[in-house]
This record gives structure tokens, C-alpha cells and sequence, in this order.
């Protein structure tokens, strides 16, 4: 415990008010509330919370509200509300008590030590419960003197008993009384006696001190250390230094608190006679501050970690520490199962590492365990099949997989039971109809395959297309997919469909194409649709998913059931807790984990309208060859590169003969599909393939000339321009206009905003917010910023569609006055300036006329036509035209603008204005 003065700032204006006050006011009302006002000035533990009082003292008092007040208890209960108002405190409190005796309880060290020990017998009592569980009821919270005086006793007939307890529930609902000097000791018996720990800091007003209440190296008998569980009871009667004891623990996270939430006391209320009146105001004279929580238990109280009425508070923390005690049972269960059984065996270590280190103190019941080992895990292995739940019901070992079928042996019931689970038809339009039921595991393998071939492939083997139905599959064996997707691949060459990884029997299995199948394949060529609904299930999700990351097929239909997780469900012994755990990894022919869950159609539907969906985008995929090579031809009759456009093109021949195009049900997510393969080969994030109903208009056409009374809206929606501290201009210029508009508002521009900025000393044009627009008017703009002789070969443009290479120059003459081409200019950029802007600040910093302070540039094009895929309602935006420097004679138009001064765009402003400012710094210490 530590000891301090802490000095306290008066309020000089308050207490003139208070003398102001006195001579002025003869009734007693007036007196009263001055004299109350000195108590609090000198008692108060929230002394800088009095500043606010002066307005209301002379608020009441020049009101005459009070002075109109006569019964003494009215006035009483009116100043109450006043001063608990003015300070938002309720323990402040005035009261009229005429016939008030005042007395003094004698201190508990004074008595005689008979009489302590009754005092002490009376107040604290223990027992053993069932399984060792120690029950301490402490209902008065002895002074350390008092605790000192009775040592021995303590020890032997509480503490060193308690100590031997495997886990205590400590009872202080009935806790009304107590000093705060014995906290402490208290908590000193819950801690680690060789690390001390500071709980509480106290200031005293009257005393104007500030103590520091430390644990003690040498607590009460054998500490009860820091592990074993112990469980606070709290009520509504809880108050004072039981409060400390409960609030401290708590924080400390050594003690979890079960009841109600406390009475919300005080460290010291003291009760003052108002000057010589019967009045007397009761002030909270002491205050406390955790060092843990910076905040206190006074007025607000302790809130339990469970709530519970406090009669039902015993109960709950008994079956509280069963939990907690099954809680080491539950890890060493989660940490066997996922050890021998979790399919990924290279996050094994980690996992049991994220078990063993969750911090589980403030658990409060099974169902709490198990969600919160459920989340670290869950985040911990990225798997949501690893999965902890909460089940009061039959928590036995289940399979979540679905049931397997296996087929008889004998040939006349294996035909029956074939023909019960295929159903084959060919449809309107020579397209197959298949109907697959269950995937079933026969060890006559080659009995059922000529089953197979005899009943379905011979008879679809013509079709035109073919639809898999597998809206009434609920699963089965995957065993039989190998077979199955050998007859829908080419045999010429082998195959890799699937690996399965089985952690139980630490066996991995490749599952290939078949390289003898006796019937007749259905050549990849021809298009495969699969249906599926919310009831397929297990090995038909499998075969759905397959379908997708094979290329194969396209999936229509509703997204399955999700249920197919390769897992298996078991429970903890003794505890409604149950860990599913994934004992296989399904790895696909690219390599990539399936994680099991729903498989999501290509094409979402509802199930009774997938069949009629497939003639639909079966029909459309007709015409899908001829679209995806007419927009490789666009490429490489416009883009500006021919080379990358001709890669290009050959690229999506490529990917529609591998079958990527599958997945494309309409010419919605034909566009998508085409500009991810275009911008990925190309690394030209400017190509791009919409779906639009009608022909967009083109980019190209003239601009409109501005009519007179169009000039000064335009300048207004185009430019923002302002003289800055220093006389450095800024302009911002938020799209690029084309030449003739720019000639058309040119007398205007001059006048309005560049006679304003071309005498600037420094220059920041803001190109931030400028996405483009027009390239004509930029050898206009640019030859502001250079002498008229030599002219400064800006860029070269290289246009596809004229096939021509042009140079472009700055301007011999101009309008007005040039800016000059000495004195500083800085552009700034953002991830949004693109196209002319861009150009325009490439070519300035170029030349090393400008300095580029922001972001990179979006790497946009000068000019881009838009081009129809044959007669669809397909379009390509296609960069015509590439930059090249004048500097490098390298295109730049991809990788667009890098700045000089690398800064976030909301910062380029001011990190311009920095540079600014240090370089004319610089310069004037020069002269």
C-alpha cells in the first residue's frame, strides 16, 4: 500500500461567487446553499467537477425559487435533486433530521479479542462441498489490522482448509460491511505471491491523499494460487469492499462473478451538518480508479458474468465448475481426434497449439465451450467442415456422408436394380436424356459396366447433347465416377479425374480415366448439361462439382445440399459437446481442396425449370464457338499491338477447345468470362467485352462548340482555381476538353481563371479527379508550360486503325501569356487520372517540366473504339491507339504514370505544398 499527497486546485471564482453571495442574501435558504456549496468545495472526491457549480449555485439563488421554499424537508428533497443534477452523482444527498445523534461504531481492532473472534465467526463461513468444492461465505470484509489480530485463527479454521479445495465458490451476496484495507490480503490469496500487483488507487479528499492498494508477498496461510476455479457470488445487497474484492477479481480474470449485479457503494461516504442548521448533506468524500480498468464499481456496481437471480446464483456456480472442470477433459478429446483423424496433417501442429493457448477463463456453460472452440478453430484451419457444436440430444458417432448403395451380386437382381436407378430417353432435338438416382459400388465391375454400356451409352451414343439428371440423387458411392466419366471423356489419353486423401486409413488415391472402356464414348465435343436440385446429395454433389472443374458440363438447376462434407461426428464422453472432424481431402484435377459444401449451378434455377433451362442454353452455346473467335478477330484487326492481339486470339481458341466456355449460360456472362481471359493474357486491363441490347453510341463523334452562354458553365464545371499562401496557384482540371472547345471558351478561360495563376511563383494543377476525355487540346495546354522556340516533341501515338505514327509537338504561338518554363509545376494523380490526363502528365514529366506528387495513374487509353462481335448484341472496347514517350520511345499506356512523389491522393495537396515551401526556402537562403 502506497501513500501520496495530491495537491487540490480550488475554484478561485466559485468561491468569490460564494462571498459575493453572503452579502447580499439574509435569508437562511440563500446562507444554506453557499454553506453546502463550502462542503463540497472541501469534501467532494470529484473536485474538478465542481467548476460547473458557480452557474448553478447563482442560478437557485437569484431564481428565489429556494427563498420561496418554507417546510425544511421539501427544501431538503429540492436541494437534493439540485446538487445530484449539477454533478450527475446520486450518492449526494441533503437531508432535514432535527433530532440527528450521530454515532460512531467502535473500531474493530479496539475490541477484545473474544469478541472479534465471535464478530468474525458470525461473518465468515466455510465448508467442504460435493467433489471437493470449497464454500466460503464472507459477509464482512475485516480490516488488515483486524486480519493481522486474528491470523492464526484465520488461517487454520479458513484459509489453510479453503487452500486444499479443488475449486471455491465465494459467497459475498450478503457482503454489506467491510473496510477496504482488507481487500488486499483477499486478493493476494487468489494471485501469485512472488509477482505483486497494484489493484486499486484510493484518493481521499478531506485528507487530500492518494493510496495505492498493492497485493502483499505474504498473503493468509497457503496461497490458493492462481489455477484452480473460483466463482464470485454477487446480489443486489453486495456493497463496498465486497464490491473491490468481486471488481478486482473479475478484471484479473481469476474470478468469473454469478448472481446480480451489485449495489454500486462507495469506497467512504461521510455525513456533514450544514453549518448550524438540521440539515445535513451526505457526500461521497473517497473515490476509486482500477489501474486495470481505469473505472470503478462505485455507483454503477459490478456486473455479473452470469446473470442469474442471486437465489439461484449457489446452483448455477456448482454446474458452472462441472463445465470448467470438464474443460481440460474436452481439449485432450479435441486434440486426439483432430491428431489421428483431421485430414489436413500439416495443420495438425498448429491446431493443437491454438487448442491448448484459448483462453477459456470467462466460460459459462457447455453450449459457450463449444462456440468459442468452434470459432478458433474454425479460423485457425480455414475448414468449415472442422466444426464444434452444442448438442443436448444424441451426440453418438455418425457418418455425415450419405449412405452407400452396393449393388447385388446376382446378375438377374443387379439388371433389375440398374434399371431402377438409370432411366435413359432421347428428347425432342436428339438430345439424350439420362437420369442417375444413386451412384452405386458393385464388386462386379465388369458386369455393371456392360449393363452401362447395353442400356446407356449405345442408345445416346448419336445424340446431339446430353443432360445428366441429378435432382433425385442423394449420394451413393464415388467409387463408380471413374467409370462414369471415362465414357463422357475421349480415351485416346489418360485422364486425371480426382484424388482422394483417407486420413483414417492414411491411404491417398488417384482416380484416372479407364483406359479400356467396352462401349462407346461421348465425344467431348458435344455439350453435357447437369441438373441438379437441393436433395442431390453426397456422390452427386461429387459428380456435379467434377462436371464443373473438369470443364465438362454446365449445371443447371438449384444449388445441392451441402451435406457431403467427408467427415464423421463424435461425441466427448460425459459432456453434450461433439467434434466433426474431416477425415478425407478431395483434391480436384487442378489441384485445388474441395472443401465440400453446396455445389452452385452455372445457371441457378429452380429444379422443375432446369430441364426447360438447358434447351435454352444449349441453344445458345451453338453459336458460343463463332462469338468467342469473331472477338479474337476484332482484336486483331483493332488493338494497337497486333502481336499481343494475335496471342491473344489464339489464347480463347484455346480455352474454348478445353472446354472453360462450359460455364457460360448467356451473353451476360460471355462478356465476364471473355474480359477475364482477354485482360489476363493481355495484361490490358483497358479491353473489355459488354452485353448491351442495342448499339452504344460511339465514343468518337465531334464534340458540340459551346454557344456564348454555354462558355461560363463550362469553365465553372471544368475548372477550380485559387491563389495560395506564398502566390502558388492552383488549378484543377477535372476532364480534358477537346481542342475546339477549348479554343471556343479560350478568350474566357484567360481571362477568368489564367490571368489569375500565370504570375504565380509555383504552379499545383490537380489532375486527381480527371478520368479523361480528349487528347486534341493537349500540345495546346502543354505549350503554356514551355518557351515558344525550340518546339518540345511531346509523345509519339501509334493508330492501328489509320496505321500511322504521329508525332506531337507543342504550339509556336498561343493566347496570352505563357507561364513559362523555369518555374515549378506539379501535377498531382490518383488510381482515377486516366487517358488524356494521364498523357498530359506523362509527357510534362518527361520533359522534366513537372513534378507528379500522388498515386499511380490507371494506365488508361488515348482513344478506344468499340467494335460488335459479329451480329450479336456482344460489343469489345478495344484500345486503337498506344502512346509512346518522347523521352524513351517506349509505349508507357499500360503500366500508366508512376509519380515522382509517391503519397495517397487525399495527401498530395499538401505533400505538394511541403516541396513547395522547402524549395522556396531554399532558394531565398541562396540569394
Amino acid at each position: 500500500m502506497k501513500t501520496g499527497v495530491m495537491v487540490c486546485h480550488t475554484v478561485p471564482r466559485l468561491c468569490m461567487l460564494l462571498l459575493c453571495i453572503l452579502s447580499l442574501s439574509s435569508p437562511f435558504q440563500p446562507a444554506l446553499v453557499i454553506e453546502m456549496a463550502r462542503i463540497l468545495l472541501e469534501n467532494y472526491c470529484f473536485p474538478e467537477n465542481l467548476v460547473g457549480m458557480q452557474e448553478a449555485i447563482q442560478q437557485a439563488i437569484s431564481s428565489g425559487e429556494i427563498q420561496q421554499i418554507s417546510d425544511r424537508k421539501t427544501l431538503a428533497a429540492v436541494l437534493t435533486v439540485g446538487v445530484q443534477g449539477a454533478l450527475n452523482d446520486p450518492r449526494l444527498t441533503v437531508s432535514y433530521e432535527p433530532h440527528f445523534v450521530r454515532v460512531t461504531p467502535p473500531a474493530l481492532p479496539s475490541l477484545p479479542k473474544e469478541q472479534l473472534v465471535r464478530l468474525v465467526r458470525n461473518s465468515i463461513k466455510m465448508e467442504i462441498l460435493e467433489n471437493n468444492v470449497g464454500y466460503l461465505r464472507i459477509d464482512r470484509i475485516i480490516d488488515e489490522e483486524t486480519a493481522a489480530k486474528l491470523g492464526s485463527l484465520l488461517r487454520e479454521n479458513i484459509w489453510d482448509k479453503i487452500a486444499c479445495t479443488s475449486s471455491l465458490i465465494l459467497d459475498l451476496r450478503y457482503s454489506t460491511a467491510g473496510e477496504l484495507s482488507g481487500v488486499p490480503s483477499i486478493i493476494s490469496y487468489f494471485s501469485d505471491p512472488e509477482s505483486l500487483i497494484h489493484i486499486d488507487t484510493v484518493y481521499d479528499r478531506p485528507a487530500n491523499t492518494t493510496r495505492e492498494l498493492w497485493t502483499i508477498p505474504s498473503p493468509m496461510g497457503a496461497s490458493y494460487g492462481k489455477k484452480k476455479d473460483v466463482i464470485i457470488l454477487t446480489s443486489k445487497r453486495t456493497v463496498g469492499a465486497a464490491e473491490a474484492v468481486a471488481y478486482i477479481l473479475k478484471n484479473l480474470k481469476r474470478a468469473i462473478t454469478v448472481g446480480e449485479r451489485s449495489a454500486g457503494g462507495s469506497v467512504k461516504l461521510q455525513k456533514i451538518r450544514i453549518g448550524e442548521s438540521d440539515f445535513y448533506i451526505t457526500v461521497p468524500v473517497a473515490r476509486s480508479v482500477s489501474p486495470i480498468t481505469g473505472q470503478s464499481w462505485e455507483v454503477s456496481g459490478v456486473s455479473p458474468t452470469v446473470n442469474v437471480l442471486a437465489k439461484e446464483a449457489v446452483a448455477k456456480a456448482k454446474s458452472l465448475l462441472v463445465v470448467k472442470k470438464d474443460i481440460p477433459k474436452v481439449l485432450e478429446s479435441l486434440s486426439d481426434l483432430i491428431w489421428r483423424l483431421y485430414a489436413f496433417t500439416d495443420r495438425v501442429p498448429a491446431l493443437i497449439q491454438n487448442l491448448e493457448s484459448t483462453d477459456l477463463f470467462s466460460v459459462i456453460s457447455e453450449e459457450d465451450l463449444a462456440a468459442r472452440l468452434n470459432q478458433n478453430l474454425q479460423s485457425a484451419s480455414e475448414d468449415p467442415r472442422l466444426i464444434i457444436k452444442y448438442l443436448p440430444d444424441n451426440v453418438a458417432s455418425a457418418e455425415e456422408d450419405s449412405e452407400v448403395h452396393e449393388a447385388p451380386d446376382e446378375p438377374e437382381l443387379l439388371r433389375n436394380y440398374f434399371d431402377s436407378i438409370f432411366k435413359v430417353e432421347i428428347l425432342k432435338g436428339n438430345i439424350g436424356y439420362l437420369r442417375v438416382d444413386t451412384f452405386v459400388t458393385s464388386s462386379h465391375g465388369a458386369k455393371l459396366e456392360e449393363f452401362m454400356v447395353e442400356e446407356v451409352w449405345e442408345p445416346l451414343k448419336d445424340t446431339e447433347s446430353l443432360i445428366i439428371d441429378l435432382r433425385y440423387n442423394t449420394g451413393g458411392s464415388s467409387s463408380s465416377l471413374p467409370l462414369i466419366l471415362s465414357y463422357l471423356h475421349e480415351n485416346s489419353s489418360k485422364r486425371h479425374f480426382f484424388t482422394v486423401y483417407d486420413r483414417m486409413q492414411n491411404v491417398t488415391t488417384e482416380h484416372d480415366s479407364l483406359p479400356n472402356v467396352t462401349g462407346p464414348t461421348y465425344r467431348s465435343t458435344r455439350g453435357i448439361y447437369v441438373l441438379t436440385s437441393y436433395d442431390t446429395a453426397s456422390a452427386g454433389e461429387e459428380f456435379a462439382y467434377l462436371m464443373q472443374s473438369l470443364h465438362r458440363g454446365t449445371v443447371v438447376g438449384e444449388i445441392t445440399s451441402g451435406n457431403l462434407m467427408h467427415s464423421k461426428t463424435f461425441g466427448i464422453e460425459g459432456t453434450h459437446i461433439a467434434a466433426t472432424v474431416p477425415f478425407i481431402n478431395f483434391i480436384d484435377n487442378s489441384g485445388e481442396f474441395w472443401l465440400g459444401g453446396g455445389v452452385v449451378p452455372d445457371a441457378i434455377v429452380l429444379a422443375e425449370e432446369a430441364e426447360e433451362r438447358v434447351h435454352e442454353i444449349a441453344e445458345f452455346h451453338k453459336g458460343l464457338g463463332s462469338l468467342i473467335k469473331g472477338a479474337g478477330e476484332q482484336l486483331e484487326e483493332h488493338y494497337a499491338i497486333h502481336e499481343v492481339a494475335v496471342q491473344v486470339s489464339k489464347v480463347l481458341l484455346d480455352k474454348w477447345a478445353e472446354g472453360l466456355y462450359r460455364s457460360v449460360v448467356d451473353f451476360e456472362s460471355l462478356a465476364s468470362q471473355l474480359t477475364t481471359h482477354i485482360q489476363e493474357s493481355s495484361g490490358d486491363d483497358r479491353l473489355h467485352v459488354f452485353h448491351c441490347s442495342a448499339e452504344p453510341e460511339s465514343l468518337g463523334e465531334i464534340p458540340q462548340i459551346p454557344t456564348t452562354e454555354e462558355v461560363g458553365y463550362i469553365i465553372d464545371a471544368l475548372f477550380k482555381f485559387e491563389v495560395l499562401s506564398g502566390n502558388v496557384g492552383y488549378l484543377r482540371c477535372d476532364m480534358m476538353a477537346d481542342l475546339e472547345v477549348v479554343k471556343a471558351i479560350g478568350p474566357q478561360l484567360i481571362k477568368v481563371v489564367w490571368s489569375k495563376l500565370v504570375n504565380t511563383d509555383a504552379l499545383i494543377i490537380d489532375m486527381r479527379y480527371n478520368t479523361g476525355g480528349y487528347s486534341t487540346a493537349i500540345p495546346f495546354l502543354s505549350s503554356y508550360f514551355f518557351d515558344a522556340n525550340p518546339l518540345q516533341h511531346l509523345y509519339t501515338v501509334f493508330d492501328r486503325t489509320a496505321a500511322t505514327m504521329t508525332e506531337v509537338v507543342t504550339m509556336p504561338k498561343v493566347s496570352g501569356q505563357r507561364y513559362g518554363s523555369s518555374k515549378d509545376v506539379f501535377i498531382l494523380t490518383s488510381h482515377m487520372t486516366g487517358s488524356a490526363a494521364e498523357v498530359f502528365a506523362r509527357a510534362m514529366k518527361d520533359l522534366n517540366r513537372a513534378t507528379v506528387v500522388g498515386e499511380p495513374t490507371i494506365g488508361g487509353s488515348i482513344s478506344s473504339g468499340t467494335y460488335q462481335i459479329g451480329r450479336s448484341v456482344l460489343f469489345a472496347s478495344i484500345p486503337n491507339q498506344v502512346v509512346y514517350s518522347a523521352v524513351t520511345g517506349k509505349a508507357w499506356s499500360f503500366s500508366g504514370v508512376e509519380p515522382h512523389v509517391a503519397a495517397p491522393a487525399n495527401n498530395a495537396l499538401s505533400v505538394a505544398k511541403r516541396i513547395i515551401a522547402r524549395r522556396l526556402q531554399k532558394r531565398q537562403r541562396g540569394k
